[in-house]
Formats: structure tokens, sequence, C-alpha cells
């Protein structure tokens, strides 16, 4: 027997306030968003607003929790369950996720945290860790099983995992000063991954 509409409805309401929260957050900025513009996003009341999420500030951790860490968490779960080797992981399904960071909410949050982090360091420091640590924590694990089978030699890349993610944060800086210009973003990324690639080989010294 299915569930009474009202019952399904309930239940949908915190992920559709935290669409209309990402939506306003997008579109005027942490800062400028207000609770009251949200909730006529959502086509609730502040009142029941307030009833999933007590402050702004949790309706922007939510929208973390919500639209970007299960991508985290789903490239954690491929890596630790690929039978492939590591090249072929950041050549194959490593490059593939990527290549969608820069035109998804990820790229969003990035902006607004670039832009207004500085005033609200608390968020900063949410999403360093639940998003970033996690997520270089995750690529270390990958180029440390390159190292262990041969496929790399140890190098400084073992130590900055951060230079396979740079071409996302620097597509998302130059997209915020330079709106009009265009940059191919996935060529950008292919390159980075080919030459860290040939570092790690030992074929550029």
């Amino acid at each position: 027997m299915s569930e009474p509409r009202f019952q399904r409805r309930k239940e949908e309401r915190p992920q559709e306030i935290t669409e209309a929260a990402f939506a306003a957050f997008a579109e005027k900025g942490y800062a400028a968003t207000r609770v009251d513009d949200v909730a006529r996003r959502a086509g609730v009341s502040k009142g029941l607003l307030y009833l999933y999420f007590r402050t702004k500030e949790e309706l922007f951790k939510a929208v973390i929790r919500s639209l970007v860490m299960p991508r985290i968490d789903a490239l954690t779960a491929r890596i630790d369950s690929a039978d492939m080797s590591a090249e072929e992981f950041l050549r194959g399904p490593f490059m593939d996720f990527v290549k969608t960071l820069p035109g998804s909410p990820v790229a969003v949050v990035i902006r607004l945290l670039i832009a207004e982090g500085p005033k609200h360091p608390d968020l900063v420091q949410f999403y360093w860790d639940n998003v970033v640590s996690r997520g270089l924590a995750t690529i270390t694990r990958l180029l440390e099983r390159g190292v262990v089978n041969g496929e790399f030699r140890r190098t400084q890349v073992n130590e900055m995992p951060h230079l396979l993610i740079m071409p996302v944060v620097f597509s998302v800086v130059f997209k915020l000063l330079f709106e009009e210009q265009s940059l191919d973003t996935d060529k950008l990324i292919e390159t980075q991954v080919d030459m860290l690639l040939a570092h790690m080989k030992g074929e550029l010294s």
C-alpha cells in the first residue's frame, strides 16, 4: 500500500528546501540570500523552514551534504572497489569524474566560498573537513596504490594530490574573473593528468 500523499510530501520537504537554498545562493550569493527567499522558492512558510534548518548556515551545510558530498562518496567507493591499475583509473573514471565538476553544483559552492569564505570561516572549515580533505585522502590512496604496484615512482605528487584537482579550482577562478572568455576545461584537465602521469612514471624529470 502506497504512503499517503501528504506523508510523502513531508519527507520530501528537506530536499526541496535544500534545492531552493542552492538556487538562491547561486543567484544571490550567501550573504545576500535571506531565509525568506529560500522559503518562497521552496513554497513553504518561513516557520516551516526553521523546523528543518535553524539557520542559514545550516542551509548552506545541507547544500554541501546533499549536492557535493555524495560525489566524493561515489568516487571513494569506486576507487576502493576498482579492479584496474592506478593509471587506468586516473585516465578513465577519475578523469571522467573531474571533468563533470566545472559545470556542477560543486563549482558553484567553490565560487561562493572563494567570494565570501573569508567572512564565514566556519563554512570554509566545514567544506575542508567534509569535502576537500576526504577527496585528497582518496586520491592519495590511489596514488599510493600505483607506487606499491610499481606503476609510479614516489614523487611530490604523492605529497600534493592537490595537483590533480587544481584544474577544477583554476577553471572556477577563471570563470569568476573572466566570465566572457572561453576555457576548454576538458583539455585543461587532460593535459594536467597527462603531465602528472608522465612525471610519476619517470618520463619527465
